[in-house]
């Protein structure tokens, strides 16, 4: 049996883990990333649109672009990889941990000082969005529709309906279009798109794709092949509204119904996770609340750009290899209820927080908002924003250290809207 040691240990191969392993490896440790696929890049290995790399490079890349030039960075550094390679068990052992896995190659353990987390994540599918009915083939997450037209070369559907207005959904509507289908329409059960603004543009407008918002799907319809869906209207609170049901006759139904980050390692070490963004409790170096390990991308939040999951996964990188156990002095950020979310969700005053990414997400649609941040009541930073929503993510770059801060400071977050958007 294979039993190597190695100071970091990154766990996911696309783009988080790509980033964390190569900052890793030039903050001077040993590493090892381990990819359950067969090769490096993630999920944009299948984008094979543009719009990636406008903030990390100042140029418009596909995903596959993207993706090839932190694989090449990485290929160049000569860092160790195991592909085609699942994770089995982490356990925690006085120096470190011991991770399992098994391989073509059969099984084998690495030994790590740290781990870093960058298992990205999964889509929901429609046993989980509560759609009733038989089930036919036909049904398909955004991101399978995604795999079997730009990666298979195959045209999952000919007259399709999707459901939820997510950035996958959206690209889909365009690229499905683009490729001969039928999209009879984009139907979200809120009342506002869940996409970004670009994409409802540039992949529904552009196509004169119709948008439906408060509809949904309530019943798909077929034996061996879909035939047709039942829409329905929602109320305030997304349930359908007896006698607006309609049929549509379909021969596929593409989900793009949200995303959930995949935290079963972390939750099987003990790990902390925020109800609010289904992802880790993490500090302002990204460490979890179990000493060592570290999330990272969209394994500890959904991000819109995956600049910005190369970005926070540099710094788990570089906080992984600098990691030495010593005691923490945690304080908590708070945040105000227009707030959807923020990360970090604390910090440790043991180490350096001059310059903490902070990611946050706005609860609603609103028109000249104001941020500000209090220690112990009084005032210390504030931004003004001219229109947040709450599918476009902001992130900030604050010096905590330069606040005075202490164990016992009460740190609060609190987003204070001019006007909301009707």
């Amino acid at each position: 049996m294979k039993n190597e040691s190695y100071d970091v240990v990154v766990i996911g191969g696309g783009p988080a883990g790509l980033a964390a392993a190569i900052s890793a490896h030039d903050s001077g440790a040993k590493v090892l990333l381990l990819e359950r696929e067969a090769r490096l890049g993630g999920i944009l290995k299948q984008c094979i649109h543009d719009g990636f790399g406008l903030i990390r490079f100042g140029e418009k890349l596909s995903g596959p672009e993207y993706a090839e030039r932190y694989i090449d960075e990485f290929h160049a550094r000569q860092i160790a990889a195991v592909t085609l390679t699942f994770v089995t068990k982490i356990e925690k052992t006085g120096s470190g941990f011991t991770v399992h896995t098994v391989s073509r190659n059969g099984v084998a353990r690495y030994r790590a000082a740290a781990l870093v987390l960058a298992t990205g994540c999964r889509e929901r599918t429609a046993k989980q969005v509560f759609i009733h009915g038989t089930r036919p083939a036909g049904v398909f997450t955004a991101g399978t529709a995604q795999h079997f037209t730009n990666l298979l070369g195959e045209l999952p559907t000919k007259r399709c309906v999707i459901l939820g207005s997510g950035d996958i959904g959206l690209i889909m509507a365009r690229r499905l279009t683009l490729e001969g289908a039928e999209v009879l329409g984009v139907y979200e059960a809120k009342p506002t798109p869940s996409g970004l603004t670009r994409n409802l543009h540039q992949c529904l407008y552009d196509y004169d794709i119709p948008l439906y918002l408060s509809h949904t799907v309530t019943r798909v319809f077929g034996t061996d092949r879909l035939e047709s869906v039942e829409i329905s209207e929602v109320d305030e609170h997304m349930t359908p509204i007896p006698g607006t049901e309609q049929r549509l006759d379909c021969d596929a139904l593409i989900l793009s119904v949200g995303l959930i980050p995949e935290n079963e390692l972390a939750e099987s070490l003990g790990v902390k996770l925020d109800p609010k963004t289904k992802g880790p409790v993490c500090d302002g170096q990204n460490m979890t609340s179990v000493d060592g390990v570290f999330s990272c991308g969209n394994a500890l939040h959904v991000n819109d750009l995956v600049d910005y999951v190369s970005e926070n996964a540099a710094v788990a990188g570089a906080a992984a290899a600098a990691y030495k156990p010593q005691k923490r002095k945690p304080v908590e950020i708070h945040i105000s209820d227009t707030l959807l979310y923020m990360v970090p969700q604390q910090l440790d005053l043991a180490r350096n927080n001059n310059k903490t990414a902070v990611y946050f997400r706005a609860r609603g649609d609103y028109n000249n908002s104001r941020l500000a941040l209090t220690v112990d009541g009084k005032e210390v930073f504030s931004r003004r924003y001219a229109f947040l929503r709450p599918p476009e993510m902001e992130k900030l770059e604050l010096d905590f250290d330069g606040m005075g801060l202490t164990e016992t400071s009460d740190v609060q977050f609190k987003l204070e809207p001019q006007t909301e958007k009707g």
